[in-house]
Parts: structure tokens; sequence; C-alpha cells
């Protein structure tokens, strides 16, 4: 079950970090107007999602383990 949900959010999370890269490079390659109001939004948007996947899997990692570590024992 742990497996599981380590893997939904982990996965969840990958898609809207790769959602978010990928609306930022059609918004840089399209230009123009567009491009200056949104391209460096999406990026920095991009790169808060990708520093709360770090820790959200950190700690999801570390608690699990522990639980895992406890339940072995």
């Amino acid at each position: 079950m742990s497996e599981f949900l380590f893997n939904f959010i982990g996965f969840t999370l990958l898609g809207a970090v790769a959602i978010v890269l990928i609306m930022g490079i059609y918004t840089l390659f399209k230009g123009g107007s567009t491009s200056k109001k949104y391209s460096n939004k999406l990026m920095q948007l991009r790169v808060l999602l990708q520093f709360i996947a770090i820790i959200v899997l950190v700690l999801l990692a570390y608690f699990l383990k522990t639980k895992y570590i406890f339940l072995k024992s």
C-alpha cells in the first residue's frame, strides 16, 4: 500500500512538472507578447513545483522507510 502511495504521488508530481515545462517551452517558442507575459512565470512555477516534489518525495521516503523498519523488526 505504501509503495502504491509513493508511486502515485511521485508520478502525479512528475506529471505536474512536465505539464508546466511543456507549457513553458511552447510559450517560449511561440514568441511575441505571449512569451513576454507568461514564459518567465511558467518557468518560475516549474521550479517551485520541482522544489515541492523533491521535498514531498524525500519526506515520504523517510517516513515510509521508518514505518517499514518498524514493521520489519
